[in-house]
């Protein structure tokens, strides 16, 4: 069946560093979108960072623009969210989402923490 199975997140201090990946399975992983969404404690869950089929190209909020950095490896069906620079503002659950055509997948999230 479908997974997506996001790991990596945790307690980091402002101005750290975490690296998220999300493992992939049960779907033509090479075929599909990759993005990563976050939701703060009473917030909608939003866009963080998205990234073609091929890994050319790639789009980010505004707000993590030049901190974070996702990539995918299609060899091994995962995607990954380097996030650098962290800010008490960028905790929150993220989660990993597939899409391709009328087919979406979502993860169960992985909680990051930045405090001091």
């Amino acid at each position: 069946q479908v997974q997506l199975v996001e790991s990596g997140g945790g307690l980091v201090q402002p101005g750290g560093s975490l690296r998220l990946s999300c493992a992939a399975s049960g779907f033509t992983f090479s075929s599909y979108v990759m993005s990563w969404y976050r939701q703060a404690p009473g917030k909608e869950r939003g866009l963080v960072a998205r990234i073609s089929y091929s890994g050319i190209v790639t789009n980010y909020a505004d707000s993590v623009k030049g901190r974070f950095t996702i990539s995918r490896d299609n060899a091994k069906k995962t995607v990954y969210l380097q996030m650098n620079s962290l800010k008490p503002e960028d905790t929150a659950v993220y989660y990993c989402n597939a899409h391709f055509q009328s087919s979406d997948y979502w993860g169960q999230g992985t909680q990051v923490t930045v405090s001091s």
